[in-house]
């Protein structure tokens, strides 16, 4: 059974490179309340697999965590979407579309009848002076095959799929809530990393790298000449601890393996610095990888900026006997846990 009874709930769906995961919430008081949760990992993704399959692992989850839910949210991967902030000028209210699709065929390099345009303006209380007829927007474009691939998945699986957004926007709704602030968000997931800045809630830098815990678990299983199970042990157990034990090649590894992900980050920071008068106050971890041992303070020392490991479950409800494990597990579902909230908020 789950968690708790439930008469109406929400569920967050995230369909990742190699895993599915899955959060029930439902709204209870003004709160949000852990139903239950489910995951399903170490699966090809989801370009590569087919529907049937991806629908049956959908299927087990839910039979295996009790989730009652037929309403879910669900995201396309970062790296799969694009998206870029527009400045319009001298743009009236009834010529932003037209003005947005002309300003479109200019930043995304593939044909717009391939792709799912949405845009959103953005608001900044920071900017006030500035014309009426200035417009700050956020476009974001989406390849019709892998939308429309989606779809099919929770059509197949009987799931009405309420919304389908970008990750990006779950990890801004579970990690910062209302913060306003200027923060980098660095998701290292299964097989890529993805690092956003955001400030006043609207991602305004996206970068992706195809490094994530699967390249050093792979590292760490080469340089011992062990399985990946094995490596995938050692990796969790060890981390960036010091590196005076005899088993010192492990550290080390992760160190040399993470330092395009490091190299990213500097690069995203000072191309954010560049192009505005922001200061970015910390950086957030989250994803799989996040709980390396030492990663946050090895982080914070060689990038000189406070790094913490995000907590998705700040503003969710569960009975403080699960506080360890889901500690534990926050992390990996952190977009998951944005999703559900999506219809709650």
């Amino acid at each position: 059974m789950g968690l708790f009874s439930v008469n109406k709930s929400f569920l967050g769906i995230d369909i990742g490179t190699s895993s599915i995961k899955m959060v029930e919430f439902k709204g209870e008081a003004g709160k949000i309340r852990l139903l239950t949760y489910g995951f399903s990992e170490n699966l090809p993704g989801v370009g590569q697999t087919d529907i049937k399959d991806m629908v049956s692992v959908i299927n087990k989850i839910y039979e295996q965590a009790d989730i009652t839910s037929k309403s879910g949210v669900s995201a396309l991967p970062t790296f799969s979407v694009f998206s870029s902030i527009l400045n319009l000028a001298g743009v009236g209210k009834k010529d932003i579309a037209s003005a947005v699709h002309w300003e479109a065929k200019k930043v995304i390099p593939l044909p717009l009848e391939d792709m799912i345009l949405d845009w959103k303006k953005i608001e900044d209380k920071e900017e006030k002076r500035e014309s009426k007829t200035n417009l700050k927007v956020l476009l974001t474009g989406a390849p019709r095959t892998l939308v429309k691939r989606y779809i099919e998945i929770f059509k197949n699986a009987q799931i009405n799929l309420l919304s389908l957004e970008t990750e990006t926007f779950a990890l801004i709704r579970s990690l910062l809530g209302n913060d306003k602030s200027t923060v980098m968000i660095v998701e290292i997931g299964a097989t890529t990393s993805n690092i956003t800045i955001v400030s006043q809630s609207i991602p305004l830098l996206n970068r992706s790298i195809d490094v994530g815990g699967l390249t050093i678990t792979k590292a760490i299983g080469n340089n011992l000449n062990i399985g990946l199970e094995r490596a995938e042990q050692f990796k969790c157990d060890l981390g960036i601890s010091s590196m005076d034990s005899q088993e010192d090649i492990i550290p080390k590894t992760i160190v040399e393996t993470i330092s395009p992900i490091i190299n990213e980050i500097k690069y995203a920071f000072n191309l954010f610095q560049s192009k505005s008068n922001k200061k970015v106050d910390k950086i957030i971890l989250s994803g799989g990888s996040a709980l390396l041992i030492n990663l946050p303070n090895y982080l914070s020392k060689i990038l000189n900026v406070n790094v913490i490991i995000g907590d998705p479950w700040f503003r969710v409800s569960y009975p403080l006997d699960l506080k360890p494990l889901l500690d534990e597990i926050g992390p990996r579902l952190a977009i998951a846990i944005g999703l559900a909230m999506r219809e709650i908020e």
